[in-house]
Formats: C-alpha cells, structure tokens, sequence
C-alpha cells in the first residue's frame, strides 16, 4: 500500500503539469484508463488469459468496481479540485476510511477495533494538519459535494477489491476494472473528439525542473505505466491481504509522498505544522496496522 501510495504521487507530476496546460480532466482520466487498460490486457493475455474468465455472478460486482471505483474515482477528484483547493478536495476524500468503518460495523455488523477507530482519528487529523484547512477560503457547494462522492467512489473501491480479490488474481481483477472503466469513458466521451494535440505539444515541468521540456505522450506515459498499472496492482495485491478499512488508512499516507515530491521537484515547502500532521499521519497509519494484527 505505501508503494501504491509513492506510485500515484509520482503519476501526479505528470497530471499537474498536463492540468496547468488546460487539458480536460475527464479527457486525462480517460486516456490514463485506456492506456491502462491496453497493457493490463497485453500482460493478461501473455500470462495466460484463462484467468480472464468470468462468471455470470460476478458481472454485477465488477461493473461497480470499475465505473464507480475507478472511472469515477480520479474524474470526480479532478472536478472537485476545479472549485476547491487541492488540500481540501484530498482531506475529503480521504475520509473514505471513515465511511468503510462504519459501513462495516453498522449495516454488516463486523467487529472493528478500538485502535482502528484511533488509527482512522490521528490518521484524518494529520491530514487536516497538513491541509492547514483553516487557512483555505470559504467552500464552494458543488465542490464539496462532489469531493463526498469521490470518497464514496473510494470506499466502493476498497470495498469491492477486498471482495473481489478472494476469488482473482490481482491482474486478472484490475484488468477487468480498469478496462470497464476505459470503456465507460469511451461511450461517455467519445475518441473522435479526443484533443490529440496534448501528445504532440511540448510541456515545461516547472520547479526545479524548470529547465526540462517534454513531449505530451511521455507525460501520459508517465501517468499510465508510475501512476496508474504499477499502484493499482499493487493496491489490489495488499487489500487481499490487509483488508479494505486497514488498507484504505495506510492509504492516507499518499498525501504525504504528494508533498514531499512537490517540495523535492516543484520548490513547493513544508510549514512547521504541515510535518507534525505528516508525523500524526505516520502514528495512525501504525495504530490501523496495530488493529489489524490484533483483530478478531
């Protein structure tokens, strides 16, 4: 999970830059899901296909896992950061770890430890911390609102991971996923208007990298294969084993790597109080982990 976490910062350098040159959030989503989806099915086919095989009990779950746990997820984050500051729009939907706990512990009545609802608790403070939230503007509606179903979508995601992981491999479940997705976004929005100028363009990095330009398709690249394969398969590798509420707070750490890359490439700097909520992040990451090895 904190691998997963790394990788997904990572592919947000690529997305940052992409974004400041005014391309289509939903459009960016979709030709991530789709390249995604190209070298899953590649990979899929060379180690064996068979393992692409479906029941017809499974179709319904893995339509949710991918339209609402994947296409969903990245494209209402975009949107939301279109009406709010990048650090709200994440402490939102980061409370996705709160709505699992009580998913679990009100409607399938699950034991949830004690020291999960701690490492939930430090974990979502440290990140308000980090937000420094109160020092944000007041909040736009919509915003809000659409940040909330993200956190949904993210918890639909987790959820429906930790189910489905039981009976697939890891590349045979993200396949399927990413590849609903990818077709969900193609009906949506369809390829003949796709902006295919942003692969041929040239790109400034900015920061540190001020000096370095390069060419759309590397970027995209970039987002596909560090911020998109490489963390969802680890993603749904660590849910088999972790479980969806444990794995959803280590994910919490994401946050962190995000500013620490920006402080390492985009000259972007920790306040004081940013690195004691990355402390408290790190303290309920531990607690959640603590949980899980004493849960019942």
């Amino acid at each position: 999970m904190i691998s997963a976490a790394m990788g997904f910062a990572l592919g947000g350098i690529g997305a940052k830059v992409l974004r400041e040159a005014d391309m289509d959030a939903f459009r960016l989503t979709q030709i991530r899901t789709t390249g995604a989806a190209l070298i899953l099915l590649t990979i899929a086919f060379i180690a064996g296909r068979e393992q692409l095989r479906i029941k017809k009990s499974e179709i319904k779950d893995l339509m949710i896992f991918g339209i609402i746990g994947i296409a969903l997820v990245t494209s209402f984050y975009f949107f939301a950061i279109k009406y709010l500051y990048i650090s709200i729009a994440l402490i939102i939907e980061f409370t996705a770890p709160i709505w699992i706990a009580l998913y679990l512990r009100f409607v399938r009545k699950k034991y949830i430890s004690p020291l999960m609802w701690w490492g939930i608790g430090f974990a979502f403070g440290g990140l308000l911390l980090i937000s420094e939230i109160w020092s944000g503007s007041s909040l736009h509606p919509l915003g809000v609102i659409i940040a909330f179903a993200d956190a949904f979508a993210l918890a639909t995601y987790f959820l429906y991971a930790e189910k489905l992981t039981q009976n697939r491999t890891s590349l045979s479940l993200m396949t399927w996923g990413i590849g609903i997705a990818a077709v969900f976004w193609a009906v949506v929005l369809p390829w003949w208007n796709f902006p295919f100028h942003y692969l041929t363009d040239t790109f400034q990095l900015g920061g540190s990298l001020e000096n370095i330009y390069a060419p759309g398709w590397t970027l995209i690249l970039w987002i596909i294969i560090v911020g998109t394969v490489t963390p969802y398969l680890l993603t749904v590798t660590a849910i088999r084993s972790l479980s969806a509420s444990t794995s959803s707070v280590i994910g919490m750490i994401e946050p962190i790597f995000a500013g620490a890359i920006a402080w390492w490439l985009l000259n972007e700097s920790f306040t004081t109080i940013q690195l004691i909520g990355c402390a408290v992040v790190l303290v309920g990451i531990y607690l959640a982990d603590k949980a899980k090895a004493g849960a019942k």
